[in-house]
């Protein structure tokens, strides 16, 4: 076991253990000086493009995967470094990089900026009709963009991407419905590289545009305080009741998602004090673990950040941003509604304490402290929810941050501690902004091929004929066969987000699945808005699934305990995730801006729904007001589904089934307590 209290280096060294995005080498200290210079520059250049500056799109872009790449190929090496330690001095390697590595760099931004500083005018006549150099220049920047995703976050996406440029080509061998005419290798890079398609696309466009700016906001704010506010706050609301410290944590984790998008880093910050804290009032090392990862994971649903998801959602769906943060609000908080219940069960049945005055903080002295911290995060949501442009709200965002931090005498913001967020926050989207750049290549082959829409009628037709079959058995047929080809399309879609976001980021799980899943669900006449949710809650979900729940095994290497037995519970505790995504299929009025939204349905969902989760928190804790029997538990969970059901007749069912089971744990506790 390790101690309750671990380093920030040991806590660094978690973090990059599990999150292989922020596995950076070491280097001399004057090639370290140039890095930290170009990612300073890479910060400044993207917030005066963004709040300043009038950039062609195609430049734009252009610049910020020459950034990207480049800083890839010095960062990280060509295997993941077993330690932080700089790599010995040899004749091939220039202050622990390669010259490889460092020629792979230049010609990165070669081939990212050959086309935009090419004339408008000659760009376009040579689509579809490129020259040598072009197909020499977009060669190079596919082999190393996918190239640079691999050292970055790992195989498994490039692998993807691969698969996709091999089914472009040869698509006439492909089987059944997913045959096509195929394409050459110049076909293919015209695409890819010489359209707004492929490379140049929505993704990196995304991430230029908008990202960037979110994780650099997220960055300085917690540099100024905002961060340590949200924990103290936490601690002040949660921390005196039962099972105190896991509370904290689920405090902690909803707040700091509003701004931040990474499940890891999350579980990595907040955990250093909450799982502590929770073994210390006597949870188990796993529960403590699973505790905080899965509260971490929310961090990603949460507003008004979102990580890059809602950004996409803003692109591909032309709608406001405003409109995508009102859809996540209540789903976001039913993942937290029902992550508390269980924590708040399992305090019950283990007997544990809250937190003492001695250890929570004064809520007088916090708000004195960090009250300042908060101004950015409001004057970045009244200009989100005033509709202004996400880049725009940020720009005014960082520059309150900076503000700030250079008035508030608390955590006074140097110019050194600027200079470092700074690079900090450029640093930290490298990883996925080569992500980004591969997605754009398998967006690319899909719009190329129409294989979105192929593989959409593959699931479809697959879901209906198994309908037709579960449909045919009693007592099954009371529903229609269309019925079931809509639940079992969303769980195959389901199933498909879990394995894939397994191995590559949640945003690149969400773009590529959201390509198959769009259409599929559109057949099923499932609103676009609802599709999109649907396809981003699953791709988060796999950051607490097993058998790659790298947020839950980053909260084990904390606590001390046993990555699989954590992931399976932080799994359990993460269940309402899982079911939320259906319930707002069947009842888009949860997600408030959604087609036909009506009160009355919002409230009798949301209603059903805490119930459910409620009902299922009990049977998976085996807790109510005594200890559930197994029978009681196995009854309640089926029971809950007929409450997550959207429907007044379901839950009144739902309520009478449920009767019995109250009726004996209100005799079995008065029982008890006559006894003592």
């Amino acid at each position: 076991m390790q101690t309750s209290e671990l380093s920030a280096a040991e806590l660094a060294e978690i973090e990059r253990k599990y999150d292989p995005e922020t596995a950076f080498r070491s280097t001399g200290p004057q090639l370290a000086f140039a890095v930290s210079f170009l990612l300073v520059a890479m910060s400044v250049y993207h917030f005066y493009a963004a709040g300043f500056a009038l950039i062609p799109e195609l430049m734009h872009r252009g610049i910020h995967i020459s950034f990207v790449l480049s800083l890839v190929f010095i960062l990280f090496g060509w295997r993941k470094a077993p330690a932080t330690d700089m790599a010995p001095p040899a004749w091939w390697r220039f202050q622990g990089v390669p010259y490889l590595d460092l020629l792979w760099s230049l010609l990165a931004v070669a081939a990212a900026m050959y086309l935009p500083l090419l004339p408008p005018e000659i760009v376009a006549q040579r689509v579809g009709n490129p020259s040598q150099l072009d197909i020499f220049m977009g060669t190079a920047l596919l082999l190393l963009t996918l190239e640079a995703a691999r050292r970055s976050i790992g195989p498994t996406l490039p692998i993807i991407g691969i698969v996709f440029i091999l089914f472009a080509i040869f698509g006439p061998y492909a089987p059944g419905a997913l045959k096509h005419g195929g394409t050459s290798w110049l076909g293919l890079i015209n695409h890819l590289y010489m359209t707004n398609q492929g490379i140049y696309g929505i993704a990196i466009g995304v991430m230029a545009k908008y990202v960037f700016l979110f994780i650099l906001f997220g960055v300085l704010a917690t540099r100024i305080g905002l961060g340590q506010l949200f924990i103290d706050l936490a601690m002040v609301i949660a921390g005196r009741y039962a099972g105190g410290p896991a509370k904290v944590a689920i405090f902690s984790s909803a707040f700091m998602g509003t701004i931040s998008g990474s499940s890891i880093a999350n579980t990595v910050t907040t955990g250093a004090l909450t799982i502590p804290a929770m073994k210390k009032v006597g949870y188990p090392s796993h529960f403590a673990a699973a505790v905080e990862a899965t509260s971490s994971t929310g961090g990603q649903i949460t507003p008004p950040i979102l990580g890059a998801a809602a950004f996409i959602m803003v692109e591909y769906l032309e709608i406001p941003l405003r409109d995508v943060l009102a859809a996540a609000l209540f789903p976001a908080l039913l993942h937290y509604f029902g992550i508390f219940i269980m924590v708040h069960l399992e305090a019950k049945r283990l007997g544990l304490r809250g937190l003492s005055a001695a250890e929570m903080p004064k809520l007088g002295l916090v708000l004195k402290q960090h009250w300042l911290s908060v101004i950015p995060l409001i004057i970045l949501v009244y200009m989100i929810l005033s509709g202004r442009t996400p880049d725009y709200a940020a720009v005014y965002g960082i520059i309150a941050c900076v503000v700030v931090g250079l008035l508030n005498p608390v955590n006074r913001l140097t110019l050194i501690d600027l200079w470092n967020a700074l690079a900090s926050g450029a640093k930290n989207t490298l990883a996925v902004g080569a992500a980004a750049a591969v997605v754009g290549i398998v967006v690319g082959v899909v719009t190329l091929t129409g294989v979105g829409f192929r593989l959409g009628y593959v699931v479809v037709q697959t879901a209906t004929d198994m309908g037709a079959v579960i449909g045919s058995i009693w007592p099954f047929s009371f529903a229609s066969v269309a019925q079931w080809s809509l639940f079992l399309s969303l769980v195959l879609i389901a199933m498909s987000c879990i394995i894939m976001g397994a191995g590559i980021p949640t945003t690149a799980t969400y773009i590529i699945l959201v390509a198959v899943a769009a259409p599929a669900l559109a057949a099923q006449q499932v609103q676009p808005i609802v599709a999109h949710f649907f396809v981003f809650y699953y791709g988060v979900l796999a950051d607490i699934t097993p058998p790659v729940a790298l947020a839950a095994y980053a909260a084990a290497g904390i606590a001390g305990s046993n990555p699989f037995q954590t992931g399976n519970t932080a799994f359990r505790l993460g269940i309402a995730k899982a079911l939320v995504p259906f319930v707002f299929v069947y009842s888009p009025s949860l997600l408030l801006v959604a087609d036909g939204f009506t009160w009355p349905a919002f409230f009798v969902t949301l209603a059903g729904a805490m119930m459910g989760i409620a009902s299922l928190g009990v049977a998976f804790s085996g807790y109510l007001l005594t200890p559930l029997r197994r029978w009681e538990r196995w009854w309640i969970a089926a029971v809950s589904m007929l409450f997550i059901a959207p429907g007044l007749k379901t839950m009144a069912v739902a309520v009478v089934l449920m009767a019995p089971v109250l009726y004996l744990q209100f005799a079995r506790r008065r029982s008890e307590t006559a006894v003592v």
